[in-house]
């Protein structure tokens, strides 16, 4: 049953049969909106997401209910703002919190009134004022961030001041390792999940030596076999076992066996996932996926051992995966086999995920399905939903953190934010950010990569509009607000150094979690 206000307001729209009709009412409402005071026209109520320039303002009166301001420099937006504030302001914390985004597809503000980019600043900025509700009657802990605006970055908690280092790495030391190694000629591969300190030495090193790389796993063995070829003798691996294991076999594949790679330590690291695809149970999964008697296929993720590797293929026909291409791998089986079984591991959260996102995607329209796959449609994918297996018993004590309590605050406190998340995550985490995607075009899922063009685009189109912007982006898998020095976010963010200075002088604003 719907509020009475929203019931109101909905029989009012409802009653215009005609769109144009309906958008008048929307610019009389601009009408009725009383202009924000300029002191109020600041970075810090501005509404993310929005195509004009929206500000909002949340307060508690002395009954305890929710009073709201806004303004917009668009008078459409102005007339969307106004109607929010119509519906939402005098009502309790509790009750703003029970308006959802679906309760207001009743006014009626479909594509013939208003653009799906005036629909989503709509949404985001519903979604503004439940956060600052929130914030009104809430105490919430705040994730680390790093603030970039036009004269300072700042770090905000401990965790980020640690992260700042990365902007200004020791010179001492940057300057010894450049020394050892062009003279030995070394080539160093790391993985991103390196500490940022490190991270920040290695950057700033590469400027001077090339051979240094920073990736995901199997880019590392792609760049180390480039780096023999332009002469490096030595491959130096920063990064769990199975990623030394993993540039140790495509250097041999590529003929360089004589070319040394050395581990960071003696000790084994190791990595809870990769171990338990070595487990009995992993075992039973892929002697399960064998007894079958129909064709199947193991879809065995990248971030495993090359004895797992082995042992499975051995089992039952084996195909290695990243979270790049993991997508396409699994519709490309189901397109080339008939009746193909897909049995996806050994990480448990990636594969509930990707059955999620497959989920979605059956509801979608073929045209949509065949953007990811063009020999897919709605009706193929809802009919290899049940064929799609998936290990339970796999869990990377690192991604497991940030399901349960680390969702909740980012829904509470983060909810008006880009949304990211990798396929890795916990369900609750990776179900937010599809929502924050599919309601407000907020939100992104998919790969390491899928998240950096993400944020990339996001910034370029900030960088477009004509005013200043504001963007905090949110989730796990975020490197680049926290990772990345100002003067080198063009190289990940690939746009130009010009473009960076923009960024700066557009005093954009770029914080929230990661992992």
């Amino acid at each position: 049953m719907l509020p009475k206000r929203i019931q109101y307001m909905a029989d009012e729209f409802q009653s215009m049969s005609d769109p144009k009709e309906r958008y008048k009412l929307l610019l009389k409402y601009a009408r009725t909106l009383p202009a924000l005071d300029a002191s109020k026209k600041v970075s810090t109520n501005r509404v993310m997401g929005c195509t004009s320039e929206v500000w909002m303002t949340a307060s508690l009166d002395d009954t305890n209910r929710v009073q709201f301001s806004g303004d917009s420099d668009s008078e459409l937006t102005r007339g969307l703002c106004a109607l929010l504030l119509q519906l939402m302001s005098g009502l309790k914390p509790e009750e703003v919190l029970q308006v959802k985004p679906e309760m207001l597809s009743v006014l009626n503000l479909g594509p013939a009134v208003m653009a799906p980019s005036r629909t989503n600043g709509f949404l985001n900025m519903l979604e503004t004022m439940r956060k600052r509700t929130v914030m009104l009657t809430e105490h919430l802990p705040r994730f680390p961030s790093l603030n970039i605006t036009g004269d300072a970055i700042t770090p905000q908690g401990s965790f980020a001041e640690a992260q700042a280092q990365y902007l200004a790495p020791n010179a001492a030391q940057v300057d010894a390792l450049v020394k050892v190694l062009s003279e030995k000629k070394i080539g160093i591969v790391a993985h991103f999940y390196m500490d940022p300190q490190v991270q920040g030495v290695l950057t700033s090193a590469a400027e001077r030596w090339p051979h240094i790389h920073i990736s995901d796993s199997l880019v590392m063995a792609d760049r180390a076999v480039k780096m023999v070829e332009e002469g490096c003798t030595t491959v130096a691996v920063l990064g769990v076992d199975f990623m030394s294991e993993n540039v140790r076999a495509i250097l041999d594949e590529a003929g360089h066996k004589d070319t040394k790679v050395y581990r960071m330590a003696s000790d084994d690291i190791g990595c809870s996932l990769a171990e338990a695809a070595e487990t009995g149970l992993y075992s039973d999964y892929l002697s399960q996926a064998a007894a079958t008697g129909k064709p199947a296929m193991h879809v065995v993720y990248i971030n495993t051992s090359l004895k797992t590797k082995a042992e499975a293929h051995a089992v039952v026909p084996t195909i290695t995966c990243t979270s790049s291409n993991v997508v396409h791998t699994l519709l490309q089986g189901f397109a080339q086999i008939p009746d193909l079984t897909v049995w996806y591991g050994p990480d448990t959260y990636m594969g509930r995920n990707l059955a999620q996102l497959f989920t979605s995607l059956a509801d979608l329209p073929d045209e949509e399905v065949q953007k990811l796959h063009p020999e897919h449609t709605q009706a193929s994918v809802r009919a290899l939903l049940p064929r799609l297996h998936y290990f339970e018993e796999g869990t990377c004590i690192v991604h497991h953190i940030f399901g349960g309590e680390v969702t909740e605050l980012v829904r509470k406190a983060y909810g008006d934010a880009y949304l990211t998340a990798h396929f890795e995550v916990p369900g609750e985490m990776f179900t937010l950010a599809m929502e924050a995607k599919k309601t407000r075009d907020m939100g992104v899922v998919g790969s390491t990569s899928n998240i950096l063009d993400f944020i990339a685009s996001k910034v370029k189109c900030a960088l477009d509009k004509p005013f200043a912007d504001k963007l905090q982006v949110s989730g796990e898998a975020v490197h680049i607000p926290v990772h990345a020095p100002i003067q080198r976010l063009w190289t990940l963010l690939h746009v130009s150094p010009g473009t960076v200075a923009a960024l700066v002088c557009a005093s954009v604003q770029m914080g929230g979690g990661y992992s």
